[in-house]
């Protein structure tokens, strides 16, 4: 359960592959690292370079143009690009005409480094400045450095159908929202992605309505905080004071946009991630609780249990109003699952505050979570502001407290579903065995049970939950 923040591990690094176009003479090598977003930014690029002859390939040596997705959150992140950076120059010393290039969340904060000092890439594109690649590649392609990570105040890439890489034919992200407004001391994406803005939610239901017609049975509906989705007509969510009368009247919000979706393909099954406290509506938890086609789980990132530490990390909310939040979650939806993010060792963060997130943690009972301890990054108000004074011994130990209530916890509310028949979406075999499919149930818990004949991926089925491991729950499909 112990998992960076909304980064799924065992993708990171991943190249991704789509069908060739057979007039396409070039070849794209992709990595993409850090969160869902970037994942889903990756599958817009390979899109528009799909339309300016480039095929993807695997295999790095056969490529002609290298991109690696990067992510600015974590500094481990950082170095494990820095050293797929080196590993792709290595590459090119043999093959001269190769083009490296960096996009996402680092390359906003590193231009200049990577470009001029370092000269270790050829093209820093940021996460605004997708459409711009077809230009900045011909001036590479003429012997120039190019580069753009110009944030942008408009663009969502609304209009760019994504190419679907490197998924199980099954879920698939669509992004609602791009860039944040919310400036947690602790969170480098505001200066990385730029202000936020929402995407038309007719373009919005066209990409649903075409996943479910090439077979997608799951979505989710992505944003840095997909609560503050708010399309008025374009702009940006901060503007929307000054819109016009007609405009607030007519203007879709969050709870709007997931009714919308939920109607529009009732069979299709609806997540999203991510959540903020200060924006999640009850609105919204009553319109998870109309439709059943909307999974029963929230994820909604605390970050600390202590006021002093959430005022600190100018979080808007505090402990007090946080837990009247999830008791309302509870009562409208007493089923729901609940996700947390926690970080230990905060700047200035005291015995007090931790045993303050370890009370919360016990009030809330998540069913899992992801924890880590606090890494200083640079560009950040708490970079600037405050010093990273907690020792790494105490940050260790806390973060391991924390993971520890965290796992008693996700057993307890595994064991609350024995007995009971969820719905299960079969996603593949399981790891350990051939003869067990996998898939999760609405409040995103992991499902394994016996292969039954005629079961196949991509199929809801009713699964029998009769045990569980620490992690996982185990049963068996339930004949209709």
């Amino acid at each position: 359960m112990a998992e960076e923040k909304v980064i799924d591990e065992t993708i990171q690094g991943n190249s991704l592959t789509l069908k060739n176009k057979r007039d396409n003479k070039r070849k794209l090598y992709i990595e993409s690292y850090g969160c869902a977003m970037n994942f889903s930014d990756s599958e817009i690029v390979a899109s528009i370079l799909s339309e300016e002859g480039f095929n993807t390939t695997k295999v790095l040596e056969d490529a002609d143009l290298v991109l690696v997705n990067t992510c600015s959150i974590r500094e481990k992140a950082e170095l494990t690009i820095r050293k797929r950076l080196e590993k792709f120059n290595a590459v090119k010393r043999t093959k001269p005409h190769l083009k490296v290039g960096v996009l996402g969340c680092m390359a906003e904060r590193l231009k200049s480094q990577f470009l001029e000092e370092e000269k270790i890439v050829d093209m820093v594109v940021g996460p605004d400045a997708y459409k711009d690649l077809p230009n900045l590649i011909k001036e590479v392609d003429e012997g120039r450095n190019a580069i753009n990570v110009i944030l942008s105040k408009e663009e969502t890439y609304g209009d760019v159908a994504p190419v679907r890489l490197n998924t199980n034919g099954i879920s698939a992200y669509v992004s609602i929202t791009r860039g944040c407004d919310n400036m947690c001391t602790f969170c480098v994406v505001p200066f990385t992605r730029g202000r936020e803005r929402s995407r038309e939610p007719q373009s919005i239901l066209e990409e649903v309505n075409d996943l479910w017609n090439r077979g997608y049975k799951e979505i989710t509906l992505l944003g840095q905080n997909v609560d503050s989705y708010l399309w008025y007509g374009g702009g940006l969510k901060k503007d929307f004071n000054q819109a016009t009368e007609m405009q607030k009247a007519t203007a879709v919000n969050f709870a709007n946009l997931l009714e919308m979706t939920a109607i529009a393909q009732p069979k299709m099954r609806i997540r999203f991630s991510t959540s903020n406290p200060q924006d999640l509506t009850l609105d919204v938890v009553k319109t998870m609780a109309k439709y059943d086609n909307i999974c029963k789980h929230i994820h909604l990132p605390v970050q600390s249990g202590s006021d002093r530490i959430l005022k600190a990390m100018n979080r808007l909310h505090t402990r007090e109003e946080y837990f009247t939040l999830i008791d309302n979650i509870r009562q409208i939806i007493p089923d729901c699952a609940i996700s947390q993010d926690m970080i230990a060792g905060f700047p200035t963060e005291t015995e007090e505050d931790h045993k303050d997130t370890l009370s919360l943690l016990e009030y809330v009972k998540y069913d899992f979570g992801y924890m880590y301890s606090y890494s200083e990054r640079p560009g950040t108000m708490a970079a600037r502001k405050l010093e990273d004074d907690v020792p790494e011994a105490d940050k260790k130990r806390r973060l391991a407290e924390i993971i520890a209530l965290q796992r008693q916890h996700s057993g307890y509310r595994l064991q609350q579903r024995l007995g009971k028949i969820d719905e299960v979406l079969i996603e593949g075999e399981s790891k350990r065995s051939t003869e067990h499919w996998m898939g999760r149930n609405s409040q995103n818990a992991v499902v394994v049970f016996p292969k039954e004949e005629g079961s196949q991926v991509g199929e809801f089925v009713q699964v029998k939950i009769e045990d569980c491991t620490t992690g996982t729950l185990l049963g068996s499909i339930v004949k209709k």
